[in-house]
Parts: C-alpha cells; sequence; structure tokens
C-alpha cells in the first residue's frame, strides 16, 4: 500500500485492515495510543486480537456486511467517536478502516436544512 503521508498530520487516529482484519497501516497517532500493546509492531497482527470477545463478533459483522459502523466511547476522561467504514481498492472491497475522534465536552450542534 502506499504510503499516505496526511493521514500523520491530522489528530486522529487511523487504523486500516484487510478483508481478513490484519492491521495494514496505522497512522502515527494511532501507533502512539497503542503503544503499550506494541504500536507499530501491531502491523502484520489480527484486530480479533486487539479486541475483547464481546467486540470481536461485532468486528465478524463488519467484515461480512461491509457497512459502517460508529459509536462513542469514553475512555480515560477522553470522550471518542469511533467510526469503522469498508474501504475499496478499485471497486473491490478491501478491508475496514477505523477512525477515533476526540470529541471536546462543548461541541457545538448546527442545524441545517
Amino acid at each position: 500500500m502506499k504510503k499516505i503521508d496526511w493521514l500523520n498530520e491530522i489528530e486522529n487516529e487511523v487504523t486500516i485492515s484487510d478483508t481478513e482484519g490484519i492491521i495494514i497501516y496505522m497512522n502515527k497517532k494511532s501507533i502512539h495510543n497503542f503503544s503499550k500493546y506494541g504500536g507499530e509492531n501491531l502491523i502484520g497482527s489480527s484486530l480479533y486480537d486487539c479486541h475483547p470477545e464481546s467486540s470481536r463478533s461485532k468486528l465478524k459483522e463488519l467484515f461480512i456486511n461491509q457497512k459502517p459502523n460508529s459509536y462513542f466511547i469514553l475512555k480515560n476522561g477522553i470522550k471518542k467517536l469511533i467510526h469503522q467504514v469498508p474501504w475499496f481498492n478499485s471497486g473491490k472491497y478491501a478491508g475496514i478502516v477505523e477512525i477515533s475522534i476526540p470529541i471536546p465536552d462543548d461541541i457545538p450542534t448546527f442545524q441545517r436544512n
């Protein structure tokens, strides 16, 4: 996979896996966030090994159904939006991209019609 430098410059964690759930890319923020679990050494390992059993079945559904999944987590006092989406290479399903976005407590909401 071609290196995508701009992903290393954003404040969001980005982790990309192939169709089998093998991690093929982590940006700097993702590597840093998961440093106590191996950081960059997680590239080449399975996403399933990085999640508890309760999350593994949801992951499996994502790979089978190829549909987006989003949820919030609160970890170490930081609220984050986790957004998991399928990615495609030349129109062919290629795996899952997980983006973790820190959410400020005072984030505004705008109604647009």
